[in-house]
């Protein structure tokens, strides 16, 4: 069922099986929205309870005046699963979704116990992405976020996959329709902000695994394996044929890591 709930003063937009033994928290990435896993819940099996929502910024969820940074929203994800009490959670992150999910386990290890990244990665932005990222906000605040929309959301998909899932990438670009643009600025502060994690997670006893797309316009396979190489303790993936939308790209491929993983835990 999907309902809205107020955590750490935030209006949230849920989604929740309100049923299953373990509980999977779906976190989408930037400009993106609870829907985004609609497709992909289908396959996994109800024995989890699966929960998704809108993030601050995104959807119908509100956000912070200024910046969604990684540790106010760890912070919000925290106080609603406490409202549910909800223990033993694993994280499921797509791209920025795998950013704030750091700062989870992070922040919060007695609630968030797992980590599964689709397509992200542990580092900081560097000082090339933090200019591009104010251009985006310069862009968003002039009221162009549907032309930004327009042009980014494809560069999520491999090539090959463009024609097979262009009702996909429509569907995505339309519902940037519902957010605030200063949400989605706040959003992109925030990303800007993020701390360099390399460090905390080869360190940490919390279980990981990054899901990997070998045509990734975003990260190539060498930045892939780097990443591995420098957390050797995290599992990791590469899901062949596709880009930064793996679990899209390949559902059942993308299913099947995650429920591996989380079942080997």
């Amino acid at each position: 069922m999907e309902y809205f709930v107020t955590a750490n003063g935030t209006t949230l937009h849920v989604s929740d099986s309100e049923k299953g033994e373990k509980s999977l928290l779906f976190l989408h990435g930037y400009l993106e929205t609870l829907y985004i896993w609609e497709d992909f819940r289908e396959l996994i099996p109800e024995s989890f309870r699966f929960i998704s929502l809108d993030l601050p910024g995104h959807g119908l969820s509100g956000s912070h005046p200024t910046s969604n940074d990684m540790s106010f929203v760890a912070d919000v994800l925290a106080d609603l699963m406490n409202k549910k009490s909800l223990k033993d959670v694993a994280v499921i992150g797509h791209s920025m979704g795998g950013y704030i999910g750091q700062m989870c386990i992070k922040k919060y290890p007695e609630i968030f116990t797992s980590l599964i990244h689709f397509n992200s990665n542990p580092f900081a932005d560097s000082p090339l992405k933090k200019e591009s990222r104010l251009k985006e906000i310069e862009v968003i605040e002039n009221g162009k976020l549907m032309t930004l929309a327009q042009l980014s959301i494809p560069n999520m998909y491999a090539k090959g996959n463009l024609r097979r899932l262009d009702f996909k990438v429509q569907e995505t670009i339309e519902i940037c329709e519902t957010h605030d643009p200063f949400g989605i600025s706040a959003s992109l502060r925030g990303l800007m902000s993020r701390e360099d994690n390399v460090e905390f997670l080869k360190s940490t006893k919390t279980p990981i695994l990054f899901v990997f797309g070998d045509s990734d316009n975003f990260m190539d396979i060498e930045s892939a394996n780097n990443i591995l190489s420098l957390i050797p303790n995290a599992k990791g993936v590469i899901i062949p044929s596709t880009g930064h939308n793996s679990f899209i790209e390949e559902p059942e491929k993308s299913a099947q890591a995650l429920i591996d993983f989380i079942s080997q835990k």
